[in-house]
């Protein structure tokens, strides 16, 4: 019989086993043959909850980037070439195609349970070792007929979840900006604490609930919008740097304790980056350790338009990846409904 997780309880951070050198470890909450990790929070109940109590309005706002951005896309990654083909049918134009071929993590997306793994013992998600993964091009002919390395904590899992539930906008942008200037720059390094979310929630009148999808605007994309061409094609070949979530014991506390099933945010690697020198990245805890959604370069500026006119930060979230059989991410496919 499987756990009702909407009332289920759940263990505290401090109260998780930890694996190896690694406090905090959620693995023996979700179960050994588990491939959802956080997304178990999000139940049919939850869902139909969170969709009849925010849902009042009918308006919609989509959460993705167009494929097409960033254009030179950061961390090395391919840039997104999108083929748009007009074909022929006895010397007519006749229907039209496109061909698309991304990075899954170029733009907006979601950080699967196979992209991060605790690095210095090659492990990711639930145990699963990096050398037992499938690398390269794996044709899958029988659907009848996949060997179970491909599927293990492959993306295609939350795709037939789908991620679903209550939304939480921390909108830092607005929150923390004097007279319209913000006091970082969200293309620097720089650390958001815990305690500015939480006065970010207390100021947006924001309680948090089992199973939020907790969704941070930090102003990456907003600086993107405004930059020359020339900012923002210098943001690829150098040195990567961003502001986002401090790595701390406290940070995982509270997005442990608060038992959000999700986090995303507009910028593209959630955590403040670099990360100091020798602390752990906090994909490590996130992904590997509790197999929590990281959603990266979510186009959150009209989101939070309609937040500010509504004065309402919550909302209800819809979100398929695509259906990509042991994928590492997706775009999100995401919108928000108010």
């Amino acid at each position: 019989m499987s756990t009702d997780w909407t009332a289920a309880k759940l263990p505290s951070y401090d109260e998780l086993p930890a694996f190896k050198n690694f406090p905090g470890c959620a693995w023996s909450v979700w179960g050994a043959d588990d491939q959802l990790g956080t997304v178990n929070l999000l139940t049919e109940a939850l869902v139909k909850q969170s969709a009849t109590e925010e849902i009042r309005t009918g308006r919609t706002v989509s959460l993705n980037w167009p494929l097409n951005f960033p254009s030179k896309p950061l961390f090395g990654r391919l840039p997104p070439e999108i083929k748009l083909m007009q074909k022929q049918k006895e010397g007519l134009n006749y229907s039209r195609d496109d061909e698309i071929h991304i990075n899954t993590q170029s733009g907006s997306q979601w950080d699967g349970l196979r992209h991060f793994p605790l690095l210095e013992h090659e492990t990711f998600y639930n145990n699963t070792l990096a050398k037992d993964l499938p690398q390269g091009i794996n044709p899958i002919d029988d659907p009848h007929q996949i060997d179970s390395a491909m599927t293990r904590i492959g993306i295609q899992n939350w795709a037939n979840h789908g991620i679903c539930g209550r939304g939480v906008l921390l909108d830092l942008v607005e929150f923390l900006s004097k007279n319209g200037v913000l006091p970082y720059d969200p293309w620097t390094t720089h650390a958001f604490t815990v305690a500015e979310l939480e006065a970010c929630a207390k100021a947006q009148g924001v309680s948090f609930r089992r199973g939020d999808i907790l969704i941070i605007r930090a102003g990456f994309t907003r600086k993107y919008y405004e930059s020359s061409q020339e900012l923002r094609d210098s943001l690829r070949g150098k040195p990567e740097t961003f502001a986002g979530i401090e790595q701390s014991e406290d940070m995982k506390r509270f997005l442990w304790n608060n038992h959000f099933a999700a986090i995303a945010s507009d910028q593209p690697a959630i955590e403040r980056w670099p990360t100091p020198e020798g602390v752990p990245h906090m994909h490590q805890t996130i992904l590997g350790l509790w197999g929590m959604p990281i959603g990266e370069m979510f186009d959150l500026e009209k989101l939070s338009e309609v937040c500010a006119e509504y004065k309402r930060y919550t909302f209800f979230v819809s979100s398929w990846p695509l259906n990509i059989i042991g994928g590492a991410a997706s775009p999100p496919n995401a919108a928000a409904f108010f």
